[in-house]
């Protein structure tokens, strides 16, 4: 697939302290590995080739152990938010020399395994200028924070908690270019923000996706999803054991 995807990665992730204290949160080491490597590794597999990672609290870290992503298998790339931390929505405004016309956009924090190929198709035919993947949460995992009718987001607001609101933000995006271009460079902002803006014009498409979405944003995701990949490993443990036994 040749549209790249941006991480955000640049937060302070307190949350998580003192873990974060002296290493950013992507390289929190989860089932033996650095969760950065467990996301690229699905990102390969999903056909994406180009990875921009947002960068800012000890981000020259990040650059230090991933290189240029030879050995993950995609090319990657940085963008510092420099002296002072952008936000999600400046960090992305910094790194659109990077990204080219159209990019996903994935929180660093994310494990994501729904199909990405059909929100780019999605996207394509929907004529909007953004889109946000939704999961029918019901209050389940967090807070639901959308109204999602008829392929289009009607209402997102992560303070506002709205009865009609069943489906929450599943942490991939999909946007053209321009949608950042009308946002002042080197400014702190929120991608809520440059959400909430598209919904009020009517130009943030909506994909509903099946599988429900992990996070290392807090102590008790960090540990749900330890168990889930340390599980993975050992299904394909016995999978392969039982290929050669074939």
């Amino acid at each position: 697939m040749h549209i790249p995807v941006a991480i955000l990665a640049g937060g302070l992730a307190t949350r998580l302290r003192p873990l974060t204290e002296k290493v950013p949160k992507v390289l929190l080491p989860v089932a033996g590995k650095p969760f950065l490597a467990h996301q690229l590794e699905l990102l390969k597999g999903q056909g994406i080739r180009r990875v921009v990672l947002c960068l800012g609290f000890l981000g020259e870290l990040v650059e230090q152990e991933f290189g240029d992503g030879e050995r993950f298998g995609v090319e990657l790339d940085y963008s510092y938010d420099g002296a002072k931390l952008l936000g999600t929505g400046g960090a992305i405004r910094q790194a659109l020399p990077k990204l080219g016309e159209k990019f996903f956009v994935l929180y660093g924090d994310s494990y994501l395994t729904a199909p990405f190929a059909p929100v780019a198709e999605f996207f394509e035919r929907s004529g909007k200028r953004g889109l946000m993947t939704v999961y029918r949460n019901e209050g389940q995992y967090d807070a639901s924070n959308v109204v999602f009718r008829a392929s289009e987001v009607v209402i997102y607001d992560k303070k506002a908690r709205l009865p009609e609101m069943r489906h929450i933000d599943y942490g991939l995006s999909l946007f053209q270019k321009s949608v950042f271009e009308e946002w002042p460079s080197g400014k702190a902002f929120d991608l809520a923000d440059v959400l909430q803006k598209l919904v009020s014009t009517r130009d943030l498409a909506g994909f509903e996706v099946p599988d429900r979405f992990y996070e290392i944003g807090s102590l008790t995701g960090l540990r749900e999803l330890e168990k889930v990949l340390r599980e993975k490993r050992k299904a394909r443990k016995r999978e392969s054991g039982n290929a050669e036994c074939q």
